[in-house]
């Protein structure tokens, strides 16, 4: 495992972090509950199947509502991943998990907000129980990819194969099947209280799917290579998803049982690798940070190691010690090379800033070799990325669309830039839209709270539907900002 405490001389990384963290914000203060409200809507405009009555964005109507249907099976719902049609069970368990985890650690500081963050997770968790609905069986894609990517048309329109992909005994996946365990077992504690039937048969079907995801152990792309890669194809291996479900089991069911498999499993599966990474593919991180606050609380002793791992992990990202993987931008934004930087930027700054609330409350710093950082230094460095995202960086642009007089108006998002049903009822062909994705008018419909893949490293932006890697939301970037957004918007 590679060092978290470079040899970086410490006062170079102590000024450098100052000079990041203390420097003045380049704009006004935000209004932090406005962008959290906008973050959660943005999850409407991503809905699939059948939409409810009081949905909020009314340029999208129902789709793909017969999903699932050729094999006999209701598998509506569920949200797109991104700016295509296809529903990848992956990242949208990873969304719901996220979702949840935000509420469970921040729900007193959304407000009003609250019920939609709960309806947004809900939404995530109806379609989970439908894909874990046959023992045995998870289904874990809709929409064959390579043909929705061909077409630029509409989710009301859509006329592309709808294949029903799975992982069984035979073919498994114990990545999206962990991941998917996490997501119902999370869930389950966001509506232990509001819903208890609810939570009850959300943390049995975790039970179940965990169950299933580590007694047929294998990556799904193994099983569905063609299918799933080179789209959320799994090259971190399945082993942190599995540490991830039962870390999330614990925590929903306290079972001995779960405690003793993280204890067990802790090396076999790779805890302790942490460095600069989370997200949709790698867990290894969160499941540190989650199993910490235990560890801070004085509740687990024997889990001190992955506390250690969390303190590594944090100096990985600190600017001025990061590990190479991470950079930072010009303008102070985190960035690692390959596509949609924000996911990035919004799942690290989410672990920084829970992770100091937990070592707040131990009254506790991170070391870093030869100085240590405290909670408020993470707190501050959190707050500089949101703020960043939100509109103080060099091009004085928010990256969340509707926030601020500056955002993206041509994002790579097929809804968004395709004229609505409403305001064009005839059918829009696979190849029709093809002149709307090449038009240089912005986007007819605003997708509210969408937050894009953002800047590159040097801090430019390219306002184009062509840049995908930029100007792309997902539901992965905006899962963790929800959290991040409460807490400062109660708090700033």
């Amino acid at each position: 495992m590679a060092s978290s405490t470079s040899p970086l001389f410490p006062a170079t990384a102590i000024l450098l972090l100052l000079l990041l963290l203390l420097s003045p914000p380049a704009a006004a203060q935000h209004d932090y509950y406005d962008a959290l409200h906008k973050c959660i809507l943005f999850f409407e405009g991503q809905r699939s199947g059948k939409l409810p009555p009081d949905q909020r964005l009314k340029w999208r109507h129902d789709s793909a509502i017969h999903d699932g249907a050729s094999i006999g099976i209701d598998l509506s719902g569920g949200y797109y991943d991104a700016g295509d049609n296809i529903k990848f069970g992956f990242p949208m368990a990873f969304t719901t998990t996220m979702l949840s985890w935000s509420i469970i650690d921040f729900w007193r500081n959304m407000g009003p907000e609250l019920g939609n963050a709960v309806k947004a997770v809900k939404w995530g968790t109806d379609y989970l129980l439908k894909a874990t609905s046959v023992p045995g069986v998870v289904f874990v894609q809709i929409g064959e990819p390579y043909s929705d990517h061909n077409c630029w048309e509409r989710p009301e329109d859509m006329d592309t194969p709808r294949n029903v992909y799975k992982i069984d005994g035979s073919h498994p996946g114990s990545d999206v099947a962990g991941e998917t365990a996490a997501a119902l077992a999370a869930a389950s504690i966001v509506f232990r209280s509001r819903d208890p039937s609810y939570s009850r048969l959300l943390l049995n079907r975790a039970i179940s799917v965990f169950e299933f995801a580590d007694r047929h152990r294998g990556e799904y792309s193994d099983s569905l290579r063609n299918a799933v890669c080179p789209f959320y194809c799994d090259v971190n291996g399945y082993q942190d998803e599995l540490l991830w479900g039962a870390v999330w089991l614990h925590k929903a069911s306290r079972r001995r049982e779960y405690r003793e498999y993280i204890f067990r499993n802790e090396v076999v599966l790779r805890a302790g690798d942490s460095i600069n990474e989370f997200g949709w593919d790698n867990k290894h991180a969160g499941i540190n940070v989650l199993i910490s606050k235990e560890v801070l609380m004085g509740r687990a002793e024997y889990f001190t190691s992955f506390r250690q791992n969390a303190d590594e992990f944090i100096c990985s990202i600190l600017p001025g010690i990061s590990h190479p993987q991470l950079q930072y931008s010009p303008g102070g934004l985190m960035f690692k090379n390959g596509g949609s930087n924000m996911q990035h930027v919004t799942s690290l700054s989410f672990l920084l800033l829970t992770y100091s609330k937990y070592l707040s409350h131990a009254n506790k710093n991170v070391p870093c070799g030869s100085f240590s950082a405290s909670p408020s230094m993470l707190r501050h460095l959190a707050k500089r990325q949101v703020d960043y995202i939100l509109g103080d960086n060099p091009l004085e642009m928010s990256y969340m669309v509707g926030y601020g007089a500056r955002y993206p108006r041509r994002i790579h998002h097929r809804a968004s830039s395709l004229p609505s049903v409403q305001a064009h009822p005839a059918r829009i062909g696979c190849k029709a839209g093809s002149r709307y994705f090449l038009s240089p008018n912005p986007n007819p419909n605003v997708l509210v709270g969408a937050v894009v893949g953002g800047p590159n490293v040097s801090d430019a932006f390219p306002d184009s539907r062509s840049f995908f890697e930029e100007s792309e939301p997902t539901t992965y970037i905006n899962a963790p900002l929800v959290g991040l957004l409460a807490y400062f918007s109660a708090h700033h």
